[in-house]
């Protein structure tokens, strides 16, 4: 098999709308924070450790159904260390739709086409993968602005076929912020904000964020998606290493 990492590094920059604090001790300065000397240790260097600060929003992560609201589906909203382990390793399905401009919104008939054109049916426990391209944006402002975004039909139609787990290679699920602002502002219409993320108070959904390179995947189909986040217990979030399995033919000689 082949392994693709499909996450973005987490670190501080442009591209995060938060920043990422990191305080370091190093190897050096070590045995003194645990009360010894340099020479208590081979080439006087402890071992070393880092405190960071950041959400559980930055870099690639899973939202939970507690990140929409506090209710899901009329039940209390799962907070993402109750996601099941089934929801995270399931197939996944890349959906082209690098051709939606930035800001613009994703709609059913978008998704519909891009099942159409690889083609797929949805099995219920898929992971559709939203491939945007934006990625390509990352370590810029832009990456956060530039994208296109899910609504609320198209992500109905897809967790009413069973997905459970939808991915985007985009700073956020939604559209831009600056855009769906923009338009309430505009026309005064709160339906506009945040839409794909509050229907997860309709059904319960999770949501992978900031994922990357998805062009690197051989094809639209025949993957395997894993996405297990941090147990972090009672938040909405976890930061998530998301990998795609692809399986490789046997070329060895009998």
């Amino acid at each position: 098999m082949r392994l693709i990492d499909l996450t973005v590094p987490t670190v501080d920059g442009p591209s995060e709308a938060t920043p990422v604090e990191v305080s370091l001790l190093d190897h050096a300065s070590a045995p003194a924070a645990l009360g010894l000397r340099p020479e208590d240790f081979p080439d006087g260097e402890s071992i070393s450790n880092e405190t960071v600060t950041l959400t559980t929003h930055t870099g690639t992560h899973m939202d939970a159904p507690l990140h929409y609201g506090l209710r899901s589906g009329g039940q209390r909203a799962a907070a993402i260390d109750e996601i099941p382990l089934e929801w995270c390793y399931a197939p996944g399905v890349r959906l082209d739709l690098r051709h939606i401009p930035p800001g613009a919104a994703i709609s059913v008939a978008d998704i519909e086409d891009a099942l159409a054109k690889i083609p797929h049916e949805l099995v219920p426990g898929d992971i559709p993968l939203i491939w945007t391209g934006a990625d390509r944006l990352w370590g810029t402002e832009a990456y956060r602005t530039d994208h296109p975004g899910m609504t609320r039909e198209p992500t109905a139609y897809l967790v009413e076929r069973g997905a459970r787990v939808i991915g985007i290679d985009a700073w956020g699920f939604d559209r831009p912020f600056a855009s769906m602002v923009g338009d309430y502002r505009r026309d005064g219409d709160n339906s506009v904000l945040w839409p794909a993320h509050l229907y997860g108070r309709e059904k319960p959904y999770c949501q992978l964020e900031k994922l990357a390179h998805l062009e690197e995947l051989p094809a639209a189909t025949g993957f395997t998606v894993a996405c297990f986040p941090a147990k972090l217990a009672g938040l909405g979030a976890g930061w998530t290493r998301v990998v795609a399995i692809v399986p490789e033919p046997n070329t060895e000689e009998p």
